[in-house]
């Protein structure tokens, strides 16, 4: 790619002046990187381009956030969310909503993203009155499997590849809060892997609770959490009080990680936080 061009992708192989490592293949390319290149004499890099991800927003109940909102309706959340989180993970990314009235309607939509997407992400209302519409219209559209992750509060996803080139589909749950753990833990990992990167996951790093945290639903649970770096030596971790509100999302810097055999973390237990940093990365 053309050298500006270039800023945001991954190395595809490694570059050398003379018989010296310059540039190492799978890291991301940045500013610097940018300029060590021009240093070099070098106005092109081999890379590997930021996945194009189209995120997808359908229901007939949704509302664009600055228009009046009439009763039963929710302002659209996901699109907005889902589509942001997708190009800190290093994609470029498209946002689409949509209101349909059948699943032809809908498939046409899908149909449309085809020819600039490398990966469709796609949900609907919060309480996932449109999954099923969803999950119909994929199928139609190639080889798609429901499935429901054993991950406390999530609900019903699907997974497969649609279109002549078999592009990747995944459909989340409608509920914002789920939908954004499952691109954490789902979504992320994918564009960082057809980016060719090495930390394709979040960083797990060990912490000591200041309050209990319980969980009885017997399923893998990610608890929003803020993350103290006032003590190097000992790191805090706090639970957040409101884990069913999206300010409570907004506010965690981590996701202290639970396992579906734990029902109790008494404060002052060290626990696996998964560290939330949300800068282009």
């Amino acid at each position: 790619m053309p050298l500006l061009d270039s800023h945001g992708a991954t190395l595809a192989e490694d570059v050398y002046q003379g018989d010296k490592l310059a540039l190492r293949s799978g890291s991301r390319i940045r500013a610097t990187q940018i300029g060590l290149a021009a240093s070099l004499g070098l106005d092109h890099l081999p890379t590997r381009p930021q996945p194009r991800v189209v995120v997808i927003s359908a229901g007939d109940d949704l509302v664009e956030p600055g228009k009046p909102l009439s009763r039963d309706d929710e302002f659209e959340v996901n699109s907005w969310l889902l589509t942001t989180a997708a190009k800190e993970a290093g994609a470029v990314g498209y946002r689409v909503t949509t209101i349909p009235e059948t699943e032809d309607s809908l498939k046409d939509v899908v149909e449309d993203q085809l020819v600039r997407a490398d990966l469709i992400v796609i949900c609907g209302e919060s309480h996932d009155e449109s999954f099923d519409l969803i999950h119909g219209v994929l199928s139609r559209l190639g080889d798609v499997k429901g499935v429901s992750p054993n991950i406390e509060g999530s609900g019903r996803h699907a997974f497969g590849t649609i279109g002549p080139d078999k592009t990747p589909v995944v459909a989340l749950p409608g509920d914002p809060i789920s939908a954004y753990i499952s691109t954490e833990i789902f979504i992320r990992p994918m564009i960082r892997n057809m980016m060719g990167l090495y930390d394709i996951h979040r960083p797990i790093t060990k912490a000591t609770l200041t309050n209990d945290v319980s969980s009885d639903s017997g399923k893998l649970a990610f608890i929003r959490a803020i993350l103290s770096n006032d003590n190097p030596s000992r790191r805090l971790v706090t639970a957040l009080p409101n884990q069913s509100e999206l300010v409570g999302l907004s506010d965690a810097t981590g996701l202290i990680v639970m396992s579906e055999e734990v029902t109790l973390y008494k404060a002052g237990e060290e626990v696996d936080v998964l560290m939330l940093e949300r800068r282009f990365n």
